[in-house]
């Protein structure tokens, strides 16, 4: 068999399909990753005293904690408590928690750049705290944000090839059964390399657009 009759009918559709599990994956997990970052750094930023120590104890741990280490403790660790998740399951959760963690240390810094004044001339309009985040404090911190949410977008990217280490079979997952399989170790790897900076390449493209479209007017250096 040549190389390009290898690449067309095998490498590629095994490639393709482990891509669909890779952009599952990540589909999933963004948008709850997202909305967990807006929840830890809220908390931390406006929460009670205990609300405060939870939710630093829970960055601290993340941080503190290598995500392949993580996804183990989901999976391996947790039937042996009664906690049995799949393995895509444990994957998403554990892309989420990750991902909640980092996330929230953007939005929590763009949220402590926004002048004081704003949030005393809110609360003398009659609006109460709760108003204050929605309306004037979130808007802006995640326009801010996005550079930072961006990167950590590219990271989960990156981040979804561990879930192979659960049995899911996603893209380098897919790619490493097939060089194994036919000892083409160069052209599987090749390929899934070049898989994942397309991915890259379509965020950052996607991350400056939104950046741009959503810039804070007077906030911009250029």
């Amino acid at each position: 068999m040549d190389q390009m009759t290898f690449i067309a009918e095998i490498l590629m559709p095994a490639l393709i399909g482990g891509l669909v599990i890779t952009l599952q994956l990540i589909a999933l997990s963004a948008p709850f990753g997202l909305l967990g970052g807006i929840g830890v750094a809220v908390g931390r930023t406006y929460g009670g005293r205990y609300t405060v120590i939870f939710c630093k104890a829970y960055v601290t741990f993340i941080k503190g904690c290598p995500l392949l280490l993580l996804l183990f403790i989901l999976y391996f660790g947790l039937p042996s408590v009664g906690i049995t998740l799949t393995a895509f399951v444990a994957s998403i959760t554990g892309f989420i928690l990750c991902n909640s963690a980092y996330s929230s240390e953007y939005i929590r810094g763009s949220m402590k750049s926004i002048r004081e004044g704003q949030l005393i001339a809110a609360r003398a309009l009659g609006m109460t705290e709760r108003q204050v985040i929605v309306n004037i404090v979130l808007p802006q911190a995640l326009r801010r944000a996005i550079p930072g949410l961006s990167n950590e977008f590219i990271y989960l990217i990156k981040y979804s090839s561990l879930a192979y280490m659960l049995t899911v079979i996603e893209l380098t997952g897919a790619g490493k059964l097939v060089a194994t399989k036919y000892f083409a170790y160069n052209e599987a790897f090749i390929m899934v390399g070049a898989v994942y900076l397309l991915l890259v390449t379509i965020t950052t493209f996607g991350a400056n657009m939104l950046e741009k479209k959503y810039a804070i007017p007077g906030t911009s250096g250029r």
